[in-house]
């Protein structure tokens, strides 16, 4: 393998690569649009809409989103979106920056630091006359708190922040004596009144940037929440679940749980178009739907580069984009960053790796429309932060194309999730500190009661297989036929009738990296294995 022999090569390469024209504002359109971005925390691929486009027996069979899926009839919803990093912060660096994960400084990793030598677009359309504004969370667990977005300068949460715990609060109030859907409407009204408050304080004919940004998909939810309060019933799940989560109902019933969190994110969803529609602007505003990575607490979920990790809804509305379209291009959330500067007339900056996608908006056509997007990128550093040895930086990059999904696993040594041995100790946890704790034990996948339930039947003769396959150490290379494999659990990295299709996924995935100057192929990818971006110092025994 070749590397670059210097940290100053990749700060060289983050000024040079990717020049991308600069457009100009247009004649034909004098306003500029406005922004409006829904991000929710550990929201993946999970919608009505995407029921219809994947058929019958799947799990999305039991999500309800009948806003989101309203909008994707309007708008263009794209089949294969991917965030750059299947991690809270780095995926956000990515977002803001236009650019893979690995380029963003110590923002690379999960409560990193955001230095600003990176370019974020809120706060270019801010410097450009936008009026920017957010609720809840941008760019955390990170250090400043949401600082590509300003801060918390520009928040509006004056109305509340409990709908970040929807199914907690709304359980709470439904226990103190408030009917199901009163107890809902009320944390909608928090939603709606911190929108409405960010609205009233921008200028008559100023543009206007807002972040939606809740973080109730993530954990923790109330048990039982996705029935009581939705009426999903875990039942209707049996025998839809993927492979590699046990069909059993204490996962089914963990699934529709998240499922009913989901289901309220689309609440909002709703309550912030009605408001664009009321007061005019709908058609104006660049409406922008997605979710930082997979489901937390989920073997193959958030922190995995297989795309129950890293595949997350993408709809976007707009007045100049015909609707009613669904994309197949491979798309990197990276696109965004210049695909907003582009429709706000500003110049994007050179160093972003991501890609406009006016062209693909302003077109009208589906299916597969840019015949240059048949691949993106994605790649994982540290995740938690510790000096143990499983909360080493467990480093992966990964290519995945329409047919193939290959990933490196750089350090095949370490654990992918933590040592599943700490189990076994003299004091082991017990099932609800499990389900409570995150850090207690394999501490890269959320605390939770499938993680629990794997954890309590690592050793019956049934399930342990299935426990050392999720959480057990993996070879240097994985490949997928998707065709073949759409799950992503049979690798054929060694079968030699794919012998010639990893070769070429190996060679463009490092020409990439390398291009990108990912300090990975550094120095045996020193950047990410020391302090700080590699966390506390280690002793060589931890390593």
């Amino acid at each position: 393998m070749s590397r670059m022999t210097s940290l100053s090569s990749f700060s060289v390469l983050l000024l040079s690569a990717f020049v991308f024209p600069c457009p100009s504002r247009s004649a034909e359109q004098p306003r500029r649009p406005n922004i409006v971005i829904i991000f929710a925390d550990d929201w993946g691929r999970h919608a009505g809409a995407y029921a219809r486009l994947d058929g019958p027996g799947t799990v999305n069979d039991v999500v309800r989103t009948p806003n989101f899926d309203r909008i994707a009839g309007e708008g263009v919803l794209f089949r294969r979106a991917f965030v750059s990093s299947p991690s809270c912060t780095p995926s956000r660096s990515a977002l803001v920056s236009g650019q893979h994960f690995w380029r963003t400084g110590r923002g690379s990793v999960l409560r990193g630091e955001w230095d600003g030598s990176s370019p974020a677009f809120p706060l270019l359309l801010r410097d450009a006359g936008y009026r920017i504004g957010k609720s809840h969370k941008v760019w955390t667990p990170g250090t400043p708190s949401d600082a590509p977005f300003g801060g918390q300068q520009f928040a509006y949460e004056a109305a509340g922040r409990r709908f970040n715990n929807f199914s907690e609060n709304a359980s709470k109030l439904v226990a103190e004596g408030k009917t199901v859907e009163a107890a809902k409407a009320e944390l909608f009204d928090e939603v709606r009144a911190n929108f409405d408050t960010f609205l009233n304080n921008r200028g008559s004919d100023q543009p206007f940037t807002y972040w939606f940004g809740p973080t109730n998909v993530h954990r923790k939810w109330t048990k039982g929440s996705g029935k009581a309060l939705w009426g999903l019933n875990p039942d209707d799940l049996a025998g839809k679940l993927p492979p590699f989560l046990p069909d059993v109902p204490e996962v089914r019933e963990d699934l529709a749980d998240y499922f009913g969190e989901i289901a309220a994110l689309d609440g909002a969803i709703g309550l912030i178009v009605e408001r664009l529609e009321q007061i005019g602007e709908l058609d104006n505003t660049l409406l922008i739907i997605s979710g930082d990575h997979g489901a937390p607490g989920f073997p193959h979920g958030k922190c995995n580069l297989y795309d129950f990790g890293t595949q997350v809804p993408l709809l976007v509305r707009w007045g100049g984009a015909p609707g009613g379209r669904v994309v197949d291009d491979l798309i990197s959330l990276t696109d965004i960053a210049p695909t907003v500067l582009e429709l706000a007339g500003l110049p994007i900056p050179e160093v972003m790796t991501g890609r406009s996608l006016v062209r693909i908006l302003k077109g009208d056509k589906s299916g597969q429309v840019d015949p240059q997007r048949t691949a993106i990128y994605t790649g994982r550093e540290r995740h938690v932060d510790s000096a143990r040895a499983d909360y080493m930086p467990y480093p992966q990059r990964a290519i995945r194309t329409h047919d193939y999904l290959y990933i490196v696993n750089f350090r095949p040594d370490r654990w992918p999730l933590g040592d599943p041995h700490r189990l076994d100790g003299d004091q082991p946890p017990t099932v609800e500190e499990v389900t409570e704790n995150t850090r207690i034990t394999l501490a890269d996948e959320d605390a939770g009661p499938t993680k629990a339930w794997l954890v309590s039947q690592r050793r019956s003769p049934r399930w342990k297989a299935h426990f050392d396959w999720v959480y057990g150490k993996r070879p240097r290379e994985e490949l997928y036929d998707l065709r073949q494999d759409p799950h992503q659990v049979k690798n054929v990295a060694n079968d030699a009738e794919y012998a010639n299709a990893r070769a070429t996924l190996e060679r463009q995935l490092l020409q990439e990296l390398q291009q990108t100057g990912d300090p990975r192929l550094i120095d045996e990818g020193s950047y990410f294995e020391t302090p700080p971006v590699g966390g506390p110092p280690v002793t060589p025994a931890d390593r």
